[in-house]
Formats: C-alpha cells, sequence, structure tokens
C-alpha cells in the first residue's frame, strides 16, 4: 500500500509555513485599508458538515451572490475525518481556501504559525458588535482575533426528568446543589433503579469537564502563555470524584462506562436512558432527546454556587477564519459578514452550526425555534458564565486521547488519581513544547 501521511504530519508540514507568510498577507488585501475589487472575484468556502448542513450552507452563498453579482463562492465540503486532512495540505501547498471553517482544538496551531489573518484589519466589512465580549474572547490569541465563533454552547447537567418521576425523586435545585449532592442523588437513584437506571453517566474524557472542575477550584487548565496550569491536586481530585461516583454504584461499572465513551451519543447513558444525570454542551439535548424518546432537562453545573466565579464559559460550536494567503480578503470579510450578521443568513442555518454566538441574531431566530432548540438557547442566555478558558495551545489538540487513557486508568485503578493527574500534565506540557 502507498504511504499516507497522518493527520498530525499533515498538521506539522502546514504549520511548517515560515511566519512571514502573515507578513505577506498584509500586500493581499488583508489590512484594514484594503477595498472590494471592481472586478469579478471567486472565493473558496470550506466547511465539515452534514448533507443537511451542506444544503443549508449552499442557499446561503445563493443568497449572497444575489446580493453581491460581481463575487462568486465555491463550496469545498468534507466529513470530518478528512476535512482536516484536507485543510493541512491546502495550507502546506499555499492553496488555503478564503473562507475557512475552523475548530476550537486547531485554531491556535493554525493561527500561531501565521495561516489565518487577523479578522481585527477587516473591520471595514466585518462587524462584531452584536457579539458578546466573552464569545468574542473565544476565537482571539494574544490581543488578536483569528477566529470568529458560529454557534455557542455551554456545559450543563442533563437530567431525565420521566425518570426521576417514575422513580418518584424530587429535581435537585441547581441554583445551590454541590458535586456531594449529584453523589447522593445518584446513589438514591442507583438503589432505586433495582440495576437497570444509574443515578450518573460517569464522564472525564472531554475537555469541558476539567474546564469546569479547574475554573471553579479557582484554576486553569493552561496559562495565557500556553503551558499546563492546572494544579495536580485539583486534577486528582477531579479523578477521585469520579472513582467515587463508581465505586458508590452513583455511577455505573468502569467497563460500562468505557464502553459507551467509545461509542457514539446514541448509545450513551442518557440516550438510552440507563442514567438520569449526564454531562453535556447544552446544544446536545436535542440529539439526547431524540435518541432517548424521554423528557429531558437543562441544569446548571453542581458546584456553580459556590464558586468565586462562574466556572462555565462560551464553548464555540466552530467558528469562521479567513486566510492570511487570501488575495482577496476584503471580499472574504464581506462574505463572513454576511453568514454571521445577516438576518436572510440566520433565517437559513437557524442553529444548525449551534445556537447563534450573534446576539441580535439569537433573539431575532427564536420566535422560529421550538422545543428542545428553544430550551438550548434558553438556557444559554440565562447561564451565568466568565471569560473562556485560554484557546487550546498549539500541541494540545490531543488532550481528549489522553484524557481518555488516564480516566480509563483512574477508573480501573491501575493508577491512583494523583498518578494520573502528574503523568497527565508532563505528558499534556510535553505535547505543547513539542509543537513549539
Amino acid at each position: 500500500m502507498p504511504y499516507r501521511p497522518t493527520r498530525r504530519e499533515l498538521l506539522a508540514l502546514a504549520l511548517a509555513l515560515p511566519t512571514v507568510a502573515a507578513l505577506d498577507a498584509c500586500g493581499t488585501g488583508g489590512d484594514s485599508g484594503s477595498e472590494l475589487s471592481k472586478d469579478p472575484v471567486t472565493l473558496r468556502f470550506t466547511w465539515w458538515g452534514s448533507d443537511a448542513r451542506h444544503q443549508r450552507t449552499q442557499k446561503v452563498i445563493e443568497a449572497f451572490q444575489k446580493a453581491h453579482s460581481t463575487i462568486t463562492v465555491k463550496g469545498e465540503f468534507k466529513e470530518w475525518n478528512g476535512y482536516w486532512d484536507s485543510l493541512a495540505t491546502t495550507v502546506a501547498a499555499n492553496d488555503a481556501p478564503d473562507i475557512i471553517q475552523m475548530d476550537e482544538l486547531y485554531l491556535a496551531s493554525y493561527a500561531q504559525r501565521g495561516a489565518l489573518l487577523d479578522l481585527g484589519t477587516t473591520g471595514k466589512y466585518l462587524k462584531t458588535a452584536d457579539f458578546d465580549a466573552n464569545a468574542l474572547a473565544t476565537g482571539a490569541i494574544d490581543g488578536k482575533q483569528y477566529a470568529l465563533p458560529v454557534g455557542l454552547g455551554t456545559y450543563s447537567m442533563v437530567v431525565n426528568t420521566d425518570l426521576l418521576t417514575q422513580l418518584n425523586i424530587p429535581m435537585p435545585d441547581d441554583a445551590t446543589w454541590t458535586w456531594e449532592d449529584l453523589k447522593t442523588i445518584g446513589k438514591q437513584i442507583s438503589q432505586t433503579g433495582g440495576g437497570k437506571i444509574t443515578g450518573v453517566q460517569s464522564w472525564g474524557f472531554d475537555a469541558g469537564g476539567v474546564n469546569i472542575w479547574a475554573r471553579q477550584a479557582g484554576a486553569s487548565l493552561y496559562d495565557d502563555k500556553g503551558n499546563v496550569a492546572i494544579p495536580p491536586q485539583v486534577l486528582a481530585d477531579y479523578w477521585r470524584y469520579l472513582l467515587d461516583l463508581a465505586k458508590s454504584g452513583a455511577a455505573p461499572q468502569p467497563s460500562v462506562t468505557i464502553e459507551r465513551a467509545g461509542a457514539g451519543l446514541d448509545q450513551s447513558g442518557t440516550a438510552t436512558n440507563t442514567s438520569v444525570f449526564g454531562t453535556w454542551w447544552n446544544t446536545q439535548i436535542t440529539s439526547l432527546t431524540k435518541a432517548s424518546g424521554k423528557s429531558l432537562k437543562l441544569l446548571r453545573l453542581p458546584g456553580e454556587a459556590k464558586s468565586a466565579a462562574p466556572a462555565a464559559y462560551y464553548k464555540p460550536s466552530m467558528f469562521w477564519s479567513i486566510s492570511s494567503r487570501s488575495k482577496h480578503a476584503a471580499e472574504a470579510a464581506l462574505f463572513v459578514d454576511f453568514l454571521a450578521n445577516s438576518q436572510e443568513a440566520a433565517d437559513i442555518l437557524l442553529t444548525d452550526r449551534g445556537v447563534p454566538a450573534n446576539t441580535t441574531i439569537r433573539t431575532s431566530i427564536k420566535s422560529k425555534l421550538t422545543g428542545t432548540d428553544k430550551a438550548a438557547a434558553d438556557f444559554l442566555d440565562a447561564v451565568k458564565v466568565s471569560k473562556p478558558p485560554r484557546v487550546t495551545p498549539n500541541g494540545a489538540s490531543t488532550i481528549e486521547a489522553i484524557l481518555k487513557r488516564h480516566t480509563e486508568e483512574v477508573l480501573f485503578e491501575r493508577a491512583t488519581p494523583q498518578q494520573a493527574a502528574d503523568k497527565f500534565i508532563a505528558e499534556l506540557q510535553a505535547e505543547i513544547k513539542a509543537a513549539s
């Protein structure tokens, strides 16, 4: 078989571009003084997603082209797995699309090597006044806005209210509850459920849970320079809590937890109605409700009442970015402005890419949302958030694979929580250092 480079090798190739690429972009229309061309312009726009997303996005493109007859937008859409290989290859070949749908895990990797344009230089055509400062901060690195959030989510606890009613267990008060309260009610549910239902679906496999735990302890996963900053004891306490959930019976046995973690959303404890509580991003409630066929409700996270500042934060579903090498940065900014700020685009996209980050747009489409989509939008508006965590540093995009491995070690008691914490911090820091 012919050799096929790995995604990491492709990304490394893409990021081997000289930093001066960003400087070169200033001469290709990327500065604030650039003007729209009087001649016809063709833009390339790449995104990942389902067929339904492709169809919606194509309708937005058509609407934009109708309003701007001299600009043609060519779509290049792919599935998630092939998307990043393709993007890394085109960036390395100096042939990147003009407009890029970007993910938080890879943002710093591309931005800090000069592959993305500072959107702060495009203010003439791209407006951000209707974006909350905490939302804009999710796409900023070292004071420069490399990405504009498209949709937003926030970490939440999803509860199956039908199962609570069936078991005759009252709903907890999410304005005051603690992590110990969750453990207590989880044990009660598991005991009442007769072995068929557990109280809590264990977590520990995504960065959201670790970020929340660290922030509630007054710490952070990374510092401003992009180094791992979470205190080992805080991380050890996190894994100790997850181990306690399993040992107490509040959560399933480790083998069940690991099996569910490796499967899709529809195989989770929440979706299969075998766990009453589970941590999820609020925007996942629609898919979970469809899979479970039950009534689900979004709750604020335990521990928030005792936290000095809200640990909850906005997480972008994805971003819009512009290539620093685009020869038509003004037109690209105009198109991103249409995607992010126009009512016409909003009425087509609705919540396909998450609850809109633009607050004016979010308000305008609420009347068109129903059921769980509306619940997700209402929850986002109601929850208290603070400044988001630092963007995932260059080299740390493998964090969730590292987390998963150490969570498994702790749950199967092949490592103590403290041992896992020490090894996790050292391993993640080594990844970051290797990429610098």
